[in-house]
């Protein structure tokens, strides 16, 4: 089965409104028959991206995080039910961040993910080890965990996509060669069919220091499916070039 190639823009803690409107000013993308594109502006720069008139079409939006209850006593936090009213289709999940600078556990994925697909968003799942667990030779142990984690509660044919970022990768210009995200992304894929029956249409994304010059090759790679793109995903002319490549 060949796979609709997905190019995903995480913007993290960047772009206030007036940024992200000159952003989608400048970003072009194919008018057809290109990759999937994605992008996650910061919570007070969704509402800008879903009102510029500039928005590309085709441009899929999410956000980079909610919270798994629906209401409450949550002071800054977003449910997923008003990302989805708010415009977005899609959420990031288990980000490497939100793992270990914010302490979220494996649990606390579970239920953002299950609230998510309950909300009707398409959870982005992202999993990825440290350089502690890629030496001591545990990449599939804990990528696979995560992932496990991450479905315990999605009902059968709920529609997601992964994203394995090796931590160490993240922001530091490290990338994993095309032999490592082949592996890692091979062993999700294994588990994904063994978990749901079938992972030939999930997309399992690379996430970790893309850019430009190592998207293409990063995307050719045996079951890599995309690229979810950081500080390269904040210029548009950079962005728009990994998409033209994808």
């Amino acid at each position: 089965m060949t796979r609709r190639k997905v190019v995903a823009g995480n913007w993290k803690m960047n772009h206030g409104p007036a940024e992200t409107r000159a952003f989608l000013e400048q970003l072009t993308l194919p008018d057809q028959g290109g990759p999937r594109v994605l992008c996650f502006p910061p919570t007070l720069s969704f509402a800008a991206a879903v009102a510029s008139p500039h928005r590309p079409a085709g441009l899929e939006l999410g956000v980079q995080n909610l919270h798994w209850e629906a209401s409450g006593a949550f002071t800054g936090e977003v449910s997923a039910a008003m990302a989805r009213e708010a415009g977005a289709t899609l959420a990031l999940v288990g980000h490497s961040e939100r793992r270990h600078v914010f302490g979220e556990s494996d649990s606390d994925v579970s239920r953002k993910v299950a609230a998510a697909v309950a909300a009707g968003l398409e959870p982005v799942i992202c999993v990825g080890e440290t350089l502690d667990e890629r030496r001591a030779g545990r990449v599939e142990e804990v990528i696979v965990r995560q992932l496990d984690a991450a479905l315990e509660n999605v009902p059968t044919g709920a529609g997601f996509l992964l994203a394995y970022e090796p931590v160490w990768a993240i922001g530091t210009g490290e990338t994993a060669t095309s032999q490592d995200a082949s592996s890692a992304h091979g062993a999700l894929r294994l588990r994904l069919a063994a978990l749901i029956g079938t992972a030939e249409h999930v997309p399992i994304l690379y996430g970790g220091s893309v850019k430009p010059g190592n998207a293409a090759e990063l995307m050719s790679s045996p079951d890599v499916d995309g690229v979810l793109v950081g500080g390269a995903s904040l210029d548009a002319a950079s962005f728009g070039a990994i998409v033209g490549g994808a």
